[in-house]
């Protein structure tokens, strides 16, 4: 299994012949080596509806005719738009051909800006538990620091957790490592920052603050095996 990271939140995870795109924040991105027009996915899971996270899903999920995952009013609202999706909400999942999908919690918001600069509501923000040929990946979306992060990791072994460390909107690096410890997780790697001005982090610093061997920091286009 091949995961890569793109920037932001974006991450690609590569299994089974099937290609799986998180949050694919593409276009005004100004830290992603992707390009709209070049990117292939076969899924595309959103964990909540801003436009940093939401971002390219409609063009791409049209283009690759990808199925796109995430909370009931985010599905919804993207079948709208004529895009094949399947709704889930926190705490459930769901078997598909190519693995588990299952919504956590997050403590965040999840609005869309429009064209006519208005917020859309789009329901709850998630996190995601996904279940691909034997290992189990957790990227925790946009949240701050929450005590049920044990409860996830003691019911669900994580082999690699993705977690973000810019502070200001979500987590900064201190309490993301206390997350970690909470997650119990194999490794670890931090996601959402130094894309603004706001969110300039040090991941490496970040990764000194975990124990020896846990922390990995994936530069953008740079990928892990598992």
């Amino acid at each position: 299994m091949k995961i890569s990271f793109h920037g932001h939140s974006v991450i690609l995870v590569e299994a089974n012949g099937t290609r799986i795109l998180f949050d694919p924040f593409i276009n005004g991105n100004p830290v992603t080596d992707l390009k709209v027009g070049e990117v292939k996915a076969d899924v595309i899971i959103v964990t909540h509806g801003h436009n940093d996270h939401l971002g390219d899903t409609v063009e791409l999920a049209k283009k690759n005719n990808a199925l796109v995952i995430g909370t009931a009013e985010l599905a919804d609202y993207l079948g709208s738009k004529g895009v094949r999706t399947h709704g889930l909400h926190i705490g459930g999942g769901f078997n598909f051909e190519f693995g588990r999908v299952k919504l956590t919690q997050a403590f965040h918001g999840s609005g869309y800006i429009n064209e006519n600069n208005e917020i859309v509501y789009l329901g709850m923000p998630a996190g995601v538990l996904l279940t691909i040929d034997g290992k189990t990946i957790y990227h925790a979306g946009d949240t701050g620091l929450f005590s049920d992060m044990k409860l996830i990791g003691d019911r669900h072994p994580i082999d690699i957790a993705f977690l973000p460390i810019g502070d200001n909107f979500t987590m900064g690096p201190d309490d993301a490592a206390y997350a970690a410890g909470l997650l119990q997780a194999k490794k670890v790697v931090p996601i959402h920052f130094n894309t603004f001005p706001l969110l300039q982090q040090d991941p490496r610093t970040f990764v000194k603050m975990l124990p020896d061997g846990v922390g990995a920091v994936l530069d953008v286009g740079q990928s892990i095996e598992l």
